[in-house]
């Protein structure tokens, strides 16, 4: 024998055994339903997960049975992360803010054994409990409440359920093909679909995905994971920060810019993630509450593309890098983070920030392609648009309980028209389902909403097409104006003059109160095109 290397299992209670051991003391701040802030650390943590898998194996659950949650981000969901995968089982987070009939249909689809509830979401399951067809046990995510175990019969409690258990000795071996998470994607459009991630993918986005061109947290950070812990997995963020052993900051139910503002004073937070509308929040509450954010040095922005806008803000206002990222349910997120290049360190700070605006390159781990609608694959040449399509050690192969695999030639076709330049920076132009088809010709709904945020006169806005009679589609800008401003439309729409071709300008500017804004912070356009789909046709 020539030699040989160890060979163990990439499995998620690795993580979890890892934090615990090295890093125990290391704080978990939690925010609970009630308000309340709580300070645990990782050993507590990882001794109640070893409580709840014990407390799950005694009510009989068997591995590859999946456990639900309805839950804010909070000490007890992450617990449940490492309690329920490190037990062999499946953790499946779900939108809260789903229609009624979209929980029904997910849950069955699931066919969840367990639903873990944060109180806020009892009313809601109360009424829901007798069309759960596969759900045996609905637990609160607290103490023994009597108010609460009237509204659901035979409800638990979760601090009971862990105090009545005895931790496990030690995790059981499992192979790291097992099935860990489940995530559904919040299409708008048909039912959701279930990501099923492994503990090998789990870890492996952890480890590519946190490399020094990734997300870059290390245990000297204090990480705030604003992103909720039901949209995918808080881009793993549970899982790199007990990698890592950082301390974690859990925001609970209130995510608005003051609540935000005094955690991250409070807890010296240094790096945050969260979606564009929760930094813009965030950017009006420093404003207003002449905080600084000192400790803060970076966001991390996914979910949707960043005004160019909101970059400069907060660099020169608060010396606070903004880094793009992208990615989806089904690339566990991460397909791309956005960080220069050794090159580019010579380049004076304004061509620097153009780079910045884009989505980023992929990490070690996943390869991006574009391909034509005839699949013949396009050039990375920063120009040419293409369907973008990701493979690697992280992305889905075929969706749960799916007949076929959802790849093409081995690649997954993720919906977006973007470009890649030659070093691998991805823009993405538009969704495929938004983008704008007007005389034969695209207009990206990206830049005509970034041009529309900076103009300081608008506080959110987005672009969607509109039917046209004689250009099939034409471009209209839904906007809500910024406090203490009154911006006419004939104003906006001269804010794109001399920014892109004049056959590209919107057509009509409309003014509305709000956006309508998904469970994962995303505008749903659909509703704005239902809405305001017909104002060219009608006048």
């Amino acid at each position: 024998m020539l030699g040989k290397m160890m060979t163990q299992p990439l499995t998620i209670s690795s993580l979890i055994r890892h934090a615990a051991r090295y890093h125990g003391a290391t704080e978990v701040v939690s925010v609970e339903t009630d308000g309340a802030t709580t300070h645990a650390c990782w050993a507590e943590v990882e001794a109640n997960a070893r409580r709840l898998a014990a407390a799950l194996g005694a009510h009989g659950l068997s591995p590859g049975d999946r456990c639900a949650t309805i839950s804010w981000n909070n000490r007890r969901h992450l617990e449940i992360y490492f309690g329920v995968a490190g037990a062999g089982l499946i953790c499946h987070t779900i939108n809260p803010r789903l229609a009624p009939e979209q929980l029904i249909y997910i849950i069955n689809h699931a066919e969840d054994q367990v639903l873990f509830l944060d109180a806020t979401f009892l009313p809601a399951a109360a009424k829901l409990r007798d069309h759960l067809v596969s759900v045996k046990h609905i637990v609160l995510m607290g103490p023994r409440d009597d108010a609460a175990a009237a509204m659901i019969d035979g409800l638990e409690f979760y601090d009971e359920l862990l105090a009545a258990a005895d931790p496990r000795p030690d995790w059981p071996d499992l192979d790291e093909n097992t099935p860990s998470s489940l995530c559904y994607t919040s299409g708008t459009t048909g039912h959701p679909k279930g990501v099923l991630y492994t503990h090998r993918s789990t870890v492996l986005h952890s480890l590519g995905g946190n490399q020094p061109d990734g997300l870059a947290i290390s245990a000297r950070d204090t990480v705030l994971p604003v992103v909720p812990m039901f949209h995918v997995n808080a881009w793993g963020v549970p899982y790199i920060a007990a990698a890592v052993g950082a301390k974690l900051v859990l925001p609970g139910p209130n995510l608005d810019g003051q609540s935000l503002v005094r955690l991250i004073d409070t807890e010296t937070v240094t790096i945050a993630l969260g979606v564009p509308t929760i930094w813009m929040g965030l950017l009006a509450a420093l404003r207003a509450s002449g905080s600084t954010a000192a400790s803060l040095t970076r966001t991390v922005v996914g979910g949707a593309a960043l005004p160019p806008s909101m970059i400069a803000a907060f660099r020169d206002g608060f010396d606070v890098e903004l880094i793009h990222a992208w990615g989806m349910s089904e690339t566990s997120p991460l397909g791309t983070v956005n960080n220069l290049l050794q090159k580019h360190s010579g380049l004076d700070p304004a061509e620097q920030a153009k780079i910045r605006l884009c989505q980023g390159r992929p990490p070690f781990g996943v390869e991006l392609r574009l391909v034509a609608d005839d699949g013949s694959i396009l050039p990375e040449d920063g120009r040419t648009e293409g369907n973008l399509q990701i493979r690697g050690h992280w992305i889905v192969d075929t969706y749960f309980r799916a007949d076929a695999s959802s790849l093409k030639d081995g690649w997954f076709d993720t919906g977006d028209i973007a470009t890649i330049d030659p070093d691998g920076y991805m823009v993405i132009r538009d969704r495929a389902k938004d983008i704008i088809k007007s005389g034969g010709e695209w207009i990206s709904t990206v830049e005509l909403e970034n041009i529309a945020l900076a103009h300081p006169g608008i506080a959110n806005a987005a672009a969607i097409a509109a039917k046209h009679a004689k250009w099939d589609e034409r471009p209209v800008i839904v906007a809500v104006k910024a406090d203490g401003h009154d911006p006419t439309e004939q104003e906006i729409l001269a804010s794109y003059d001399g920014k892109i071709p004049g056959w590209q300008v919107p057509d009509r500017v409309v003014f509305v109160d709000s956006l309508p804004i998904g469970g994962t912070g995303k505008v749903l356009k659909t509703r704005l095109r239902d809405a305001f789909g017909d104002i060219l046709l009608t006048g």
